[in-house]
């Protein structure tokens, strides 16, 4: 399984960082994802790492590219 941390893109519009609909950036095993939707589907919880918060998790992660859309599932494929 992989480790997740979800949090708010507060620079989405700026130059690299997304469009302004690309309200999320996801982390995984430290990679990070930019994109506009998030579904968890496994259990999550709040943690910080500092002055950011987080939703983490742990699973699989699907990419929907028509909806830019990141998918957390318990299973693989």
């Amino acid at each position: 399984m992989n480790k997740y941390l979800i949090r708010f893109n507060k620079t989405r519009g700026s130059i690299g960082r997304g469009s302004f609909d690309h309200a999320w950036r996801v982390f995984e095993n430290g990679k990070e994802f930019l994109c506009k939707h998030v579904s968890i589907n496994v259990p999550s919880h709040s943690e910080t790492d500092g002055k950011d918060w987080n939703i983490a998790c742990e699973g699989f992660m699907k990419i929907d590219k028509e909806t830019s859309t990141i998918i957390i599932e318990n299973k693989n494929g």
